[in-house]
């Protein structure tokens, strides 16, 4: 009786010890940490909570409101530098416009994630930056292949906003040195409806300012150094945080060599060929001086079609100008030429007539001096008359003479008309001396002499033509290469 009495307690002892473990087995299984794999809510319901109509965020009051002003950190990167048009003098960009503000209301701590990447459709559930660009002409988004715009919440409530734009801003130049010129051109970011009381923007003080590696410019390099700034704005509506950058763009003149410098300095050099040309090929002459000046006038005019009707003059206009003015000048040496070459005949026609002149005075002083014989008769009054009016025609026909065109002549023996200071008469020559004929010979040396002066001027003109054109490019080339170059740099 005893035994199976030990048995039985034996074997509900066992089964006591059994059950109790295997119920703290099932504990132990029970009792588990929380898995940290997922979230506790879904990210539809937490979004609901954090932005939400339940979770009290308004987006049309600032963060801080009534406090201190917000500040919104950006950063830009280029993307592409489109066309610098000097006409409209603006210039196109492709950037990505950063912004960072914090927003103490967006601040989360039950999502695990440090920051949500959020759809652009949350901007609208968000206050944003009323950021603008001061120097804007035109701008447009990019929705292809959907909104290029990037929303992301930090747990601390910082928020970043990236969003892809192209601008035309405007870009003021100074195109006295063009086309050696640097231009200077800005971007402003400004703030439109915050005074700086609520709102004020500032660069990221890490570079700011990010350039793609392979952008290039047709006509210019951008210099890697870019001014920042602040341009606060002063308006009767208050005072406007604004911050600025300045591009610092280098023209390359390589463009400008090929199409309008050298073909320019060709077309002076090739109006000196006409200074070897034979002054008696006028048609050759001639004909090379207009074309050369017809096309450096083409030249001069297409130079100036891509440019704005600036009242200041530019580099490339001297150029041009002092150009056309080298062409137009052989013109008008090889008329020089001509006319001197032709002086001979002038001289020779002027010659006889004032030869058959002296012939005519000779004639009248002869009947002259028939006439003062007759006055010697006593009572002759008529003949007196006769000898005045003859003696007042013959001091004209001397005036008439000494006021020629600078040939001398032998005196005409008036003397009879002129009156000493006591009154009398004062006599001289009687008979005129008129010129000797001119000979075939005398022709022939004349025109030999007028003909080696026209050469002369031609000789003069092949030297002096290429030495004044070298001297004005030594002294346009070191002012606006050289010089201005430097200033301009110095003031960067």
């Amino acid at each position: 009786m005893l035994p199976q009495l030990i048995w039985i307690l034996y074997v509900l002892s066992f089964c006591v010890f059994q059950g109790g473990f295997i119920r703290l087995s099932s504990c132990k299984e029970e009792i588990k940490p929380p898995n940290r794999a997922g979230p506790q809510i879904s990210p539809s319901d937490f979004l609901d909570k954090l932005m939400g109509r339940t979770s009290g965020y308004d987006a049309r009051i600032r963060p801080y409101f009534k406090g201190p002003p917000v500040n919104v950190t950006c950063n830009i990167f280029i993307n592409s530098f489109g066309s610098i048009t000097e006409t409209t003098m603006d210039y196109r960009l492709n950037v990505f416009l950063r912004q960072k503000w914090n927003d103490p209301r967006l601040a989360y701590s039950e999502y695990p994630d440090d920051s949500l990447d959020l759809d652009p459709s949350m901007l609208d559930s968000i206050w944003k930056p009323d950021l603008f660009f001061a120097n804007e002409k035109g701008a447009n988004f990019h929705e292809v292949t959907t909104d290029n715009k990037l929303l992301r919440i930090f747990q601390d409530g910082s928020v970043l906003y990236s969003i892809r734009l192209t601008l035309t801003l405007s870009c003021p130049m100074d195109l006295k040195n063009f086309p050696m010129d640097i231009q200077t051109c800005t971007m402003q970011l400004e703030s439109f409806g915050y005074t700086m009381n609520d709102l004020i923007f500032e660069w990221l003080s890490d570079n700011p300012v990010q350039v793609a590696d392979d952008l290039t410019l047709p006509q210019f390099v951008l210099k890697e150094e870019n001014d920042l700034g602040y341009c606060t704005k002063h308006y009767n509506t208050g005072k406007f945080t604004c911050i600025e950058v300045k591009f610092h763009l280098e023209r390359q003149m390589g463009y400008y060599l090929i199409q309008m410098y050298i073909p320019s300095l060709l077309i002076v050099i090739l109006s000196w060929v006409s200074f070897w040309i034979n002054m008696d090929a006028a048609p050759a002459r001639v004909g090379l001086g207009i074309t050369t000046v017809l096309t450096m006038t083409t030249q001069s005019s297409g130079s100036r079609a891509s440019l704005p009707k600036v009242s200041y003059v530019k580099a490339i206009d001297i150029w041009m100008a002092v150009c056309l003015l080298f062409v137009f000048a052989a013109l008008l040496e090889y008329a020089a030429v001509n006319f001197v070459s032709r002086q001979h005949k002038e001289f020779i026609r002027l010659r006889k007539k004032q030869r058959q002149q002296r012939i005519a005075i000779s004639s009248r002083a002869a009947s002259v001096e028939s006439l003062r014989k007759a006055n010697d008769i006593p009572g002759n009054n008529t003949a007196y008359r006769n000898l005045s009016q003859h003696c007042s025609a013959c001091a004209r026909e001397e005036e008439l003479m000494r006021e020629s065109r600078g040939f001398y002549f032998r005196g005409y023996g008036l003397g009879h008309c002129l009156q000493a200071k006591d009154g009398t008469a004062v006599e001289g020559p009687t008979v005129f001396s008129p010129l000797p004929p001119i000979t075939m010979y005398d022709g022939e040396v004349l025109h030999k002499r007028f003909v080696d002066r026209a050469k002369r001027i031609d000789t003069i003109s092949r030297a002096v033509f290429p030495l004044s054109f070298l001297i004005f490019n030594i002294f346009y080339w070191v002012t606006y290469k050289v010089l201005r170059h430097e200033d301009i740099h110095a003031n960067l």
